[in-house]
């Protein structure tokens, strides 16, 4: 589903993996705050983000993409060439089915999984897809405080940990790469939020949530160079 209007005025979002929860919540902010959105699905599957787009067929489009194939992340580029976004932002990202097993339990493939699709996958879009965001754009991925080590402390989550963690070190070495540039970077931390990866039983719900975590999208437009920053703009520990 391709509206070829949606990028001609205002403001515009790539954002990858926006078809339920976070992804799909932020996707609806941005809307309401004048921006257009290009947001992707995996499969072909109707989404949420379908009923967003037929309501707002001058705003919003859909894209095909598994972040874990690369020959799709190569497509997508080829269909948005010459297309520019102010902001790009990776939000796909997935949990080990049983998050109570230690590094010791998890089988060899479920980890495998696991840090293909938050760690390897979210760097290989960016890195395909960067020359879509202007000097002065923002690139970000959507990480967890589960992924800082200082902070650390009572453990669990350990397959899940470890993926954020390697992914915060992949981005750094990826600024580090780009140092000098006006390009901002970004790594967020969103909390414990109800949604099918975070689980019922987390403390804040999306209507309280999204629009702290696009605001401190908004926010860090225009200033350089990465930063680990929780939806409060504050910043998490590495």
């Amino acid at each position: 589903m391709t509206h070829s209007s949606s990028h001609e005025t205002g403001p515009s979002i790539l954002l990858i993996g926006a078809s339920r929860g976070l992804g799909f919540a932020m996707s609806a902010e941005f809307l309401k705050r004048g921006w257009n959105v290009v947001g992707t699905v995996r499969g072909n599957a109707r989404t949420e983000l379908h009923d967003l787009a037929d309501a707002h067929q001058d705003r919003v489009e859909i894209e095909p993409l598994d972040v874990t194939e690369q020959v799709q992340i190569a497509a997508l580029r080829d269909r948005l060439s010459g297309r520019r976004f102010d902001i790009l932002f990776v939000n796909a990202g997935t949990a080990n089915t049983n998050q109570h097993e230690t590094i010791a339990d998890v089988t060899t493939e479920e980890f495998v999984r696991v840090m293909v699709t938050n760690a390897l996958a979210p760097m290989r879009v960016i890195e395909a897809l960067q020359d879509l965001v202007p000097a002065d754009g923002l690139i970000g991925i959507m990480s967890s405080g589960q992924g800082s080590i200082a902070s650390n402390e009572k453990g669990g989550h350990e397959v899940y940990r470890g993926s954020k963690s390697a992914l915060n070190q992949y981005m750094r070495s990826y600024a580090a790469r780009h140092a000098g540039e006006q390009r901002a970077l970004l790594l967020l931390a969103p909390g414990w939020i109800r949604t099918a990866l975070g689980g019922p039983e987390a403390p804040s719900g999306l209507e309280e949530t999204i629009p702290d975590i696009v605001s401190v999208l908004l926010s860090k437009r225009g200033k350089p160079g990465l930063e680990y920053l929780d939806r409060m703009g504050r910043t998490v520990p590495w």
